[in-house]
């Protein structure tokens, strides 16, 4: 069930036509709720938002988000629940993104930091991050040396 109305940013057979590479697609509850985590934790840019459907942009780095109420027909509907997280076992990463800037915004917003901004022995700083549909989200960049 489709509640966008009036004509999207492109025909979705031509945007689906334009992907390349490995894809994400995160299902959320609501396309308006998710976007604040994207754009102000995550330093997203919003290329594309309506109710059903967002595209999002990091560097050279663009995701979607799809609301549930548009999977009705898909086969993972059955199984999207309201209450808990969703992803358990996949941490997105986002080269590039400071994690200290990102720390700083999700607590201003509420977010759920699950471990603070840190040095890794593997040469990045990160910090793991929940968005509000449960994600598990761990900006970094490439440690001081």
């Amino acid at each position: 069930m489709k509640l966008r109305t009036g004509t999207p940013w492109m025909p979705a057979a031509e945007y689906g036509r334009a992907l390349r590479g490995l894809g994400v697609n995160l299902l959320v509850r609501h396309i308006d709720a998710a976007l604040p985590f994207h754009r102000e934790v995550l330093g997203a840019e919003v290329v594309y938002s309506d109710p059903d459907f967002a595209v999002l942009r990091y560097d050279t780095v663009e995701w979607m988000l799809h609301a549930d109420h548009t999977y009705l027909d898909h086969p993972l509907h059955p199984s999207l629940r309201d209450e808990g997280p969703r992803g358990v076992g996949a941490e997105l990463r986002l080269h590039g993104r400071d994690p200290d800037v990102a720390e700083a915004a999700a607590r201003r917003l509420g977010y759920t930091v699950l471990a603070s901004t840190t040095d890794k022995p593997h040469g990045l700083r990160e910090v793991y991050i929940v968005d509000a549909d449960g994600y598990l989200w761990v900006p970094d960049v490439p440690r001081p040396r």
